[in-house]
């Protein structure tokens, strides 16, 4: 997994419009981007319903949120209707910027091993720098705690 000091991969991604979404648009200002296993379950939504919560706080440091998974465009789309999100959703279909940032994971449920998205925040500075990694993200408080972050940036 990506870790501090590594720079923001170069990768592109789709927006829930459908469009290309390059993570190196976001140059020139902070950003925080973060991975969640699967749209709709309990503790991606209430994450995604954090976030959006403190968005205009985001907002007022300039500072874009980026919620990425391998749901599909439409799912994607159907998971911002329904809870009133205003992240900006990130569809990772083909796994590959999960690879590049090392959240895509073996994972053990009941005994089962599976590959899966590992829940990770990343906080990058204006120059695409990593300056602070979440990599086993507990939703409760987190999105509260990813802002306090940025406000340290200042």
């Amino acid at each position: 997994m990506l870790g501090e000091g590594d720079n923001l991969p170069d990768v592109t991604l789709k927006g829930a419009d459908g469009e290309a979404l390059k993570l190196s648009a976001y140059r020139g200002k902070p950003v925080v981007v973060y991975f969640y296993p699967k749209a709709d379950t309990p503790g991606c939504t209430t994450e995604a319903i954090d976030f959006t919560g403190l968005i205009d706080g985001f907002g007022a440091l300039g500072v874009p949120v980026i919620a990425i998974s391998k749901d599909p465009i439409r799912k994607l789309n159907r998971f911002a209707e329904k809870h009133g999100l205003a992240v900006t959703l990130a569809s990772d279909e083909d796994g590959s910027v999960c690879e590049a940032f090392g959240t895509w994971i073996e994972k053990s449920l009941y005994g089962r091993k599976y590959m899966g998205i590992a829940r990770a925040t990343f906080l990058a500075d204006a120059k695409g720098t990593i300056v602070k990694v979440w990599p086993a993200v507990k939703v409760k408080g987190h999105a509260q705690e990813v802002l306090e972050a940025v406000k340290g940036l200042g």
